[in-house]
């Protein structure tokens, strides 16, 4: 009597699970990585994937895919809601972007751009001035107005 007790509680605790499990919509990904500046495929970019809280924070966990030599890669199962898509690959910028699966079905497509020139307050300033030693000029004081 007690182990059929036992068994029945065990199977509608498995079937709750089960009909959870089959309610939640599941969508299939598509991702394209291609090089911005003349869409040629990025292969072995990494795509990085983090469910998103309602409150927007990052969830904990993830996993990581690879792209093929086409710059493809496919994932299946990935829940509906919101995801945050990290795309990192080697002589490119990285790229970061929310996006809403809602779909059972959808095709990200992802364009890397190479990195810009970076800038520096130190290399000129507006008026081109030199310290006597040479160097640029290491900035301009500011004016502040007083608070009241």
């Amino acid at each position: 009597m007690l182990l059929t007790a036992l068994l029945v509680a065990l199977t509608i605790g498995l079937s709750a699970k089960d009909k959870k499990a089959s309610t939640e919509q599941l969508a299939n990904l598509h991702f394209t990585v291609v090089k911005d500046d003349n869409g040629k495929p990025v292969r072995n970019a990494s795509i990085i994937l983090h469910s998103v809280e309602k409150d927007g924070t990052q969830a904990k966990g993830g996993y990581q895919l690879k792209t093929n030599a086409d710059g493809e890669i496919e994932d299946q199962g990935v829940p509906f809601g919101k995801i945050r898509i990290q795309v990192i690959a080697h002589g490119f910028q990285t790229f970061g972007q929310d996006y809403e699966i809602n779909q059972p079905a959808m095709d990200i497509d992802i364009r890397l751009k190479r990195p810009a020139e970076q800038f520096s307050i130190y290399d000129n300033n507006a008026s081109g001035a030199k310290k006597e030693d040479g160097s640029p000029q290491q900035g301009t004081p500011v004016e502040q107005t007083p608070k009241n």
